[in-house]
């Protein structure tokens, strides 16, 4: 296996992304698009998700596709940015038909970020409109760190961010994610620099400094603030062709990436969430053993997503935590 050509989750053909911040509030939103409608799924281990429209994507709901998928900071206040990203959809033509009416379908998610240094005097929310702009600016590139969902993000020690990776299989599937970083715990090893995922890296993505020299297991793991100040929330997604339950096991597989990457992860103060998406460009030429191949794919992309966000976070004025780089670059 090798990355794409980007290191993206928009090296699956087909999908875009699009970030969109507002440094003052130190917040934003980030919408993945695809050209046309696609296969989504979701699942969740964390004890304290925030969520729009995830019970549609179980296997015997209706609506078998969605039109994008919506990452925002912003706690509850973060869900207008899946309306936003709605009515931009809408402008553009798209939506599930019913009648002549079209609704699109705009499943989301939501990192707690609203005690982060940034201002959250406002009198009205700024997520609708901070969803309308991602999704207007949604391409192939995109940046990562301090950008969109992932502009307000902390963990434990450290300012988290928006991370992504990819990866092609020896099948011909490609497999990406895309995360942001809000996590309770840590994604370094105690006080060094050297990421949990650091196993999994390809090509010195996130400094190729390896793995930590060694670690004190019978120290109780380090977290930030109390509950409900923290989530990890994560996309996967492949050119692969899956049903709602295929796409469902991908998703439920890639929370492995997740716990590799991040320490403690999936605890009662997190809302850990990942979804899964599929575009279907690609059969499978063998439901087993390329369902989970691509279930590990995802959980390798996932672990170096979360690696990426953080080691490519920027400082801003006001910052209640440091970045990596200003750490141990």
């Amino acid at each position: 296996m090798r990355p794409g050509p980007r290191n993206l989750i928009t090296d699956v053909p087909g999908l875009r992304v699009g970030n969109a911040e507002d440094h003052r509030v130190k917040t934003g939103a980030t919408v993945l698009l695809a050209d046309r409608p696609f296969t989504a799924a979701v699942h969740v281990m964390g004890g304290a998700p925030g969520t729009r429209e995830t019970d549609l994507l179980a296997p015997d709901k209706t609506v078998q596709e969605v039109d994008a998928l919506v990452l925002s900071g912003g706690s509850a206040f973060g869900l207008d940015a899946a309306s936003g990203a709605a009515d931009w959809l809408r402008g553009q033509g798209r939506g599930f038909a019913v009648g002549d009416q079209l609704v699109p379908i705009v499943p989301g998610a939501i990192v707690f970020d609203l005690i982060n240094g940034g201002d959250k005097d406002w009198r009205e929310s700024p997520y609708k409109r901070l969803g309308a702009e991602a999704a207007e600016a949604a391409g192939e590139t995109f940046a990562l760190g301090t950008a969109g969902a992932g502009t307000g993000a902390i963990i434990a020690d450290l300012k988290g961010g928006l991370g992504s990776a990819s990866v092609v299989l020896p099948s011909g599937h490609t497999v990406g994610a895309l995360v942001v970083v809000n996590a309770l715990g840590q994604v370094t090893v105690g006080d060094t620099g050297h990421f949990w995922a650091a196993p999994f890296e390809m090509g010195g993505e996130f400094g190729g400094r390896g793995t930590a020299p060694g670690f004190d297991a019978s120290q109780a793991p380090r977290h930030k603030g109390g509950p409900g100040q923290a989530t990890t929330i994560a996309i996967v997604a492949t050119d692969a062709a899956l049903t709602q339950a295929q796409a469902t096991r991908m998703a439920t597989a890639a929370h492995d990436g997740m716990a590799r990457a991040i320490y403690p992860s999936h605890t009662p103060m997190d809302g850990d969430l990942i979804f899964a998406a599929a575009t279907g460009e690609r059969p499978l030429a063998d439901p087993v053993w390329d369902a989970l191949h691509l279930g590990h794919a995802a959980a390798l992309c996932l672990s170096r997503a979360v690696a990426r966000g953080v080691y490519e976070a920027t400082p801003a004025d006001g910052d209640p935590l440091p970045t990596w780089q200003s750490t141990f670059g």
